[in-house]
C-alpha cells in the first residue's frame, strides 16, 4: 500500500503545473472570494444605508409635511418619470411613492390617508431602499397618530395595550456566522469532497486508458493494497489542500473588513472544521475511485464531476425551502451532517459527543463500504482491459 502511495504521489508531483493548481488554486481563490464578499457587503451597506435615498414621489404637493419628514431621514423626494411603472420594472428605480389624490381631504377629516409603495418585490438589490421607506412611513404614521390623540386629551399609550419586547438569546458567535451560513458550508464540503479528484481519476481511469494498469495488477500485491495506496495518495493531496484552504480562510478573514472579522477563526474552530471535513475527503475519494474504476476512459470518468459537484448543494437547497431543527439522525445523512456541523462551528455552538459519534461512524462507515466496492471492482479481471 505504501509503495503504491509513494508511486502515485511521485507521478503526480512530476506534473508541476497540475500539482500547483491542485494545492494552491482553492487556497488562493478562497481569500479573493471572502475579501470580495466583505467588500461588497460593506459597500452595499454604505451606499444604501448611509447615503441619501432619492425616491420618486407622485403627488408630493399633496403631502408637504410627509415629504419634509422623509427628508429628515435622508429620503429625498424627486419628480417621477413619465412612466413610473416602466422605470421600476426596468430596475432604473428601486422604490417610488404614490400619494393618493384624496390624501389632503382624508387627512383633514382625520381619516386614514392613502399612500402606495411602488416596487418590485422580487428584486433583492432593492430590499434596503424599500425597507428604509417602509420604516420611515410607519414612523411618521405612529408619530402623527400619537399627536392626534394628545390633541384630544387622550394618552397615546392607550392604543398600545401590549408592550411587546424581545430578548434575543442568540450568541454573538451565532450572529456573526449568520451571514456566512449559506455559502461557507457548501464551499468547504465541496473542496473536501473533491480535494483528491484529479489524482484519483488519473490513477484509475487514466492508467486504464494509458494501459499501464495491467502491469500493476499483474504484480503479486493484493488488490486491496493497490486500491488503498491510490486512495491514500489522493487523500494526502486532498488533506494538504484542505489545510491550506482553512489557513487561507483564517488569514483572509482578518483582512475581509467587518464581515470577515466577525467570523470565528480561532485555531480551535479551524481544527474542528478540519476534523469535520476529513470523513468527507475520505468519502469523496473512495466514491471517485469506484466510479473511475468503472469508467472505460478518462473522459468518461471526468463526466461524473458534473453531478458530484451538485451533491453538496442538496442540503442547502432542502434547508432553504424547509428549515429543520438540528436532530441526532441528521448527523448520519451525508452532506446534511457536514452542513449542520459546520453551521454549529460557525455559530460557536458546542457539538455533543453523541453527534460526533454518529457523524464519524456514519461517515467513515459509508466510506469503508465504498472502499470495499472499489476493491471488489479491482478484483475483476476485466478491469485491466482497456475500453
Amino acid at each position: 500500500m505504501w509503495t503504491v502511495m509513494r508511486k502515485e504521489l511521485r507521478d503526480f508531483s512530476r506534473d508541476r503545473r497540475t500539482l500547483l493548481l491542485t494545492l494552491l488554486l482553492a487556497p488562493l481563490l478562497y481569500p479573493v472570494l471572502l475579501l470580495g464578499m466583505g467588500w461588497l457587503a460593506e459597500n452595499r451597506a454604505k451606499t444604501q444605508l448611509d447615503s441619501e435615498l432619492e425616491v420618486p414621489v407622485v403627488g408630493a404637493e399633496r403631502a408637504p409635511n410627509l415629504v419634509a419628514f422623509l427628508a429628515t431621514l435622508g429620503i429625498k423626494a424627486i419628480d417621477p418619470p413619465a412612466d413610473l411603472y416602466a422605470g421600476v420594472r426596468s430596475q432604473d428605480i428601486d422604490v417610488a411613492l404614490e400619494i393618493d389624490e384624496q390624501f389632503a381631504a382624508d387627512w383633514a377629516a382625520g381619516r386614514p390617508a392613502r399612500v402606495d409603495l411602488v416596487m418590485d418585490s422580487t428584486r433583492r438589490n432593492a430590499e434596503i431602499p424599500v425597507q428604509r421607506l417602509q420604516r420611515a412611513l410607519a414612523g411618521y404614521g405612529s408619530q402623527v397618530g400619537a399627536l392626534r390623540l394628545y390633541a384630544r386629551g387622550i394618552d397615546a399609550s392607550i392604543m398600545s395595550p401590549v408592550a411587546l419586547g424581545s430578548r434575543d438569546l442568540a450568541t454573538p458567535e451565532a450572529k456573526r456566522g449568520l451571514m456566512m451560513s449559506l455559502l461557507l458550508p457548501y464551499l468547504l464540503i465541496l473542496m473536501a469532497f473533491l480535494g483528491g479528484a484529479y489524482l484519483i481519476l488519473d490513477a484509475t481511469a487514466g492508467e486504464r486508458e494509458r494501459q499501464s494498469l495491467e502491469p500493476l495488477l499483474a504484480t503479486p500485491a493484493p488488490r486491496g493494497a493497490i486500491v488503498s495506496g491510490k486512495i491514500a495518495a489522493a487523500c494526502a493531496v486532498g488533506l494538504v489542500s484542505l489545510v491550506l484552504i482553512l489557513l487561507a480562510f483564517k488569514l483572509s478573514a482578518q483582512f475581509a473588513g467587518t464581515m470577515g472579522q466577525m467570523l470565528d477563526v480561532r485555531f480551535a474552530a479551524i481544527a474542528k472544521l478540519l476534523l469535520i471535513l476529513l470523513p468527507t475527503l475520505f468519502l469523496g475519494t473512495t466514491l471517485l475511485t469506484f466510479l473511475a474504476a468503472s469508467a472505460k476512459s478518462m473522459k468518461e470518468a471526468q463526466s461524473h464531476m458534473t453531478w458530484l459537484m451538485l451533491l453538496p448543494m442538496l442540503p442547502i437547497l432542502v434547508l432553504a425551502v424547509n428549515p429543520m431543527k438540528s436532530e441526532l439522525w441528521q448527523y448520519a445523512v451525508p452532506f446534511l451532517a457536514q452542513n449542520q456541523m459546520i453551521l454549529k462551528v460557525i455559530r460557536g455552538e458546542s457539538i455533543g459527543v453523541d453527534a460526533w459519534a454518529v457523524y464519524m461512524v456514519a461517515g467513515i462507515g459509508l466510506a469503508a463500504i465504498l472502499w470495499a466496492a472499489a476493491v471488489y471492482r479491482y478484483r475483476q479481471e476485466r478491469l485491466a482491459i482497456s475500453g
